[in-house]
């Protein structure tokens, strides 16, 4: 069981419970504050003055006062009305993401929620009954609205789930599940459900876990080709990247060196050439600075999966509701723009190597194509083609989506974030860097055929026994995509990361 407290919610406790289906509950302290706080809302329903969301209308109705009798009532209705998602489903990652996020925010005693309805929520994520959220439709400020109104309604009934891989009515789902619906929502519960950045920052929070991969996946990607092009190690040297003095310049060309230690596939300044290419000699560079991007948002995100977003925001001890800004999504929407970028040159200096070992003017004495007899066999020329074409559709994907703000609710709401598309452009990029990753490996690995497999470095020989167990040495032309898919599949299995984090 990992218990959360609205302080504690970090990628371990994440992946977990959003990917490995473990329980969650909540820390018993967090539920005495959420009574507190719903305690304070309920006398500030019977002092009647008007406070925004709990007794009057929402955006550019919140002056107008709703009675008490209809209280009930105006909350259901938000979730009806503001349920407006469109384009794909979201993965059921990001839904039970969306989930825990939202209840991990909730539980901090801020919102003015009831327990019971934090409860139900936990047990959705407990007894794997998952809402169907669209993807699309969030302007990432007046919170995930639309995606997270999809995320609230099957807890009062409505809308619909996936209940053992299954798409059907809410109803229909809970009662296979075992679970009663909340009969009604209360004051000011519609609005704490839907009022925050939980939909951008799963969204978020799964591409960084891949993103953080993807890093790992990068240095033995490097390793793999710099041995298949007999690469100058002199760049690595400590004393280079000291001078610099950027913290992932260092730590990436400390890596290298450990995980090239023993091969004997590698050259010293001189020895063969002067110097290498840019996509080999500055890799520290490059790929340092996409480690400490990546690390500057997981710093955000970090902060954002144990932050309040809700409005109006509840201060039982300082006798106070205030209306602000807190379901701005600008922190996550700046970081995942910044994400996809970072990603994206992982890709683009990926698909440079690649192209080096398939282009016998650049690879040093390999066969055009890496083949025996090329002209009758194309060997692995396309395989460059469509990493290009991956990574000039990351350069698309990269645009930021920050910079963009349109007006919404009668100009009440005039200036929006954008953040869940940034953090779903971020969660594309990722994937295409896969598929560009996966290729250079394949790549990589029939480059190493042509030299001496047995002049590997310990580490790297490892990877290469990996990838040959299942992918076979390309004598002629073959249907090629099967092996992209399955190295695709391995390099993002559990497996390869264990194997490549003990050696680096």
């Amino acid at each position: 069981m990992n218990y959360i407290n609205g302080k504690n919610l970090d990628l371990d406790i994440f992946k977990r419970v959003v990917f490995d289906y473990e329980l969650v509950g909540i820390d018993e302290a967090s539920k005495e504050e959420v009574k507190v706080a719903r305690s304070y809302i309920e006398k500030v329903i019977e002092k009647e003055n008007p406070v925004y969301g709990i007794n009057t209308g929402f955006g550019k109705l919140s002056d107008l006062s709703i009675e008490k009798e209809n209280l009930s009532k105006l909350q259901e209705n938000l979730l009806k009305s503001h349920a407006c998602g469109v384009g794909e489903v979201f993965s059921e990652k990001v839904v039970r993401g969306m989930l825990l996020l939202r209840i991990n925010a909730l539980i901090k005693g801020y919102s003015g929620i009831r327990l019971e309805v934090i409860e139900k929520m936990v047990e959705f994520l407990n007894k794997r009954v998952t809402p169907v959220v669209f993807s699309k439709g969030s302007l990432g400020a007046s919170g995930d609205l639309a995606p997270l109104s999809h995320m609230a309604l099957p807890l009062i009934g409505l809308g619909e789930v996936f209940y053992h891989g299954e798409r059907q009515t809410a109803l229909e789902g809970l009662k296979k599940a075992g679970i009663s619906p909340i009969s009604s929502l209360v004051a000011k519960e519609g609005l704490s459900l839907i009022n925050g950045t939980q939909a951008m920052t799963s969204v978020g929070a799964i591409a960084l876990i891949e993103a953080l991969n993807l890093l790992e996946v990068s240095k033995i990607n490097l390793a793999m080709t710099i041995q298949g092009l007999t690469g100058i190690i002199d760049v690595f040297d400590a004393k280079i990247h000291q001078l610099r003095n950027q913290t992932g310049q260092i730590n990436i060309s400390k890596d290298m060196l450990r995980i090239l230690e023993g091969s004997n596939l590698t050259t010293k300044q001189g020895e063969l050439r002067v110097q290498d290419a840019y996509s080999l000699r500055c890799s520290p560079q490059v790929l340092g600075a996409s480690y400490d991007a990546i690390n500057y948002c997981k710093d955000i995100l970090m902060k954002e999966m144990n932050a309040v977003t809700d409005n109006p925001i509840v201060f039982p001890k300082e006798d106070q509701v205030i209306s602000a800004g807190n379901f701005h999504g600008q922190p996550v929407a700046l970081a995942m723009d910044f994400l996809g970028i970072a990603v994206s040159e992982l890709a683009n200096i990926s698909e440079r190597r690649l192209e080096r070992l398939v282009n016998s003017s650049l690879s040093n004495g390999l066969p055009p194509f890496l083949v025996k007899k090329p002209g009758i066999n194309s060997g692995f020329m396309i395989v460059q083609y469509s990493a290009a074409s991956l990574v000039s559709e990351n350069k698309v994907l990269a645009h930021p989506a920050s910079v963009d703000s349109i007006p919404s609710s009668a100009n009440q709401e005039d200036h929006v974030s954008m953040g869940t598309i940034a953090a779903r452009k971020a969660l594309a990029i990722v994937d295409n860097t896969y598929d560009v990753l996966a290729m250079e490996l394949f790549t990589a690995a029939q480059a190493i055929d042509f030299r001496n497999p047995e002049k590997l470095s310990p580490a790297t020989k490892k990877v290469y026994d990996f990838i040959r167990n299942k992918i076979n040495f390309i004598e002629d032309d073959k249907i090629m995509y099967k092996d992209i898919h399955e190295v695709k599949r391995m390099i993002r299995s559990d497996e390869f990361k264990v194997m490549i984090g003990s050696e680096i």
